[in-house]
């Protein structure tokens, strides 16, 4: 099969187009033909060799670590779905340094959820690793009703996610972004600020009680204002800050090893929810495959707003 691989870590000028041998479903997992898959900052930081100490690859290595497409093979035990079934989903992310990712023609996934009419494939595609990540982050907050959020860097991927369920469990959301990007957060159900110096000013006029609990999607280096802002440490996450630990808060990776099974339902929960249209996924841009370098680029910028996607 086709498949987007690198053999040695580097600049997105390593990722090649390659025939490389089909994967195939083993217990618990399904594989599907893929036909648009997602592209974020873990791949990016899986491909330049920024995690591998923590998670060292097997080269050459397929990367991406969600993908939409069509069942053709089910694994032994799963009952809930069966082949020619439209799903979405994530690899097995313990596993992916070994088995490869979902940027190729076939993809064997290890958790999933019937693709709602609503999601385009593309939409689809760019939704799983999104949804994962900003669910487990939630978790960990405990957002819920009548609770104040601010997501920072809330245009991006994540970010984008994280405002529709947290909205969708009831809370008011702030969410931070350049100005041009304001009224696509509105869209989103979120009330938008500026990121910067002053956002503790900003924020005391939006929210006269103050902020409840933050989330930071961009790793910029805030984390001592976010957490005055929040009153305590334990009240922030991140999943992009590498220097959490030294401030007492919590790091959860975007799309990393170890994905929580309770996030990962939250991927039906999801599906749901863009069936009442109360969710989405933004898309940022689209590539194809032989393309995909670019994408890698666009993604490293740390500019893109919503999700990126390579198609297939």
């Amino acid at each position: 099969m086709r498949a987007l691989t690198f053999a040695e870590y580097g600049p997105a000028s390593v990722l090649e187009v390659v025939d490389v041998p089909e994967p195939h479903a083993g217990p618990g997992q399904i594989r599907v033909a893929v036909r648009a898959s997602g592209v974020g900052r873990f791949d990016c930081g899986l491909r330049s060799g920024q995690f591998r100490d923590m998670m060292p690859l097997r080269l050459p290595h397929v990367p991406g670590v969600d993908a939409a497409g069509v069942i053709d093979e089910v694994g032994a035990d799963v009952t809930d779905v069966r082949p020619g079934d439209a799903v979405f989903g994530i690899v097995d992310l313990a596993e992916l340094g070994q088995l490869g990712g979902a940027s190729a023609e076939y993809a064997v996934l290890s958790a999933w959820a019937l693709k709602p009419d609503a999601l385009t494939w593309e939409q689809a595609g760019g939704a799983a690793a999104n949804v994962e990540t900003a669910t487990r982050a939630l978790d960990r907050l405990k957002v819920g009703s009548g609770k104040t959020l601010l997501v920072e860097g809330a245009a991006g991927g994540v970010g984008t996610v994280a405002i529709q369920l947290a909205v969708a469990r009831g809370a008011t959301v702030i969410g931070t972004a350049s100005p041009h990007n304001h009224e696509f957060l509105t869209r989103l159900g979120a009330e938008p600020t500026a990121y910067g110096p002053g956002l503790g000013e900003r924020v005391g006029v939006m929210a006269a009680d103050g902020v409840d609990l933050v989330l930071d999607c961009v790793g910029s280096g805030s984390l001592p204002d976010l957490i005055d802002l929040a009153g305590s440490p334990d009240r922030v996450v991140t999943i992009a800050d590498m220097h959490a630990a030294e401030h007492g808060v919590h790091l959860t990776r975007s799309a990393g090893p170890g994905a929580d099974p309770q996030a990962l339902a939250g991927l039906t929960a999801a599906a749901a929810l863009a069936q009442q249209g109360r969710f989405t996924v933004p898309i940022a841009a689209t590539f194809t495959l032989e393309n995909a370098a670019e994408a890698h680029q666009l993604s490293e910028t740390g500019h893109a707003r919503g999700k990126i996607v390579i198609t297939h």
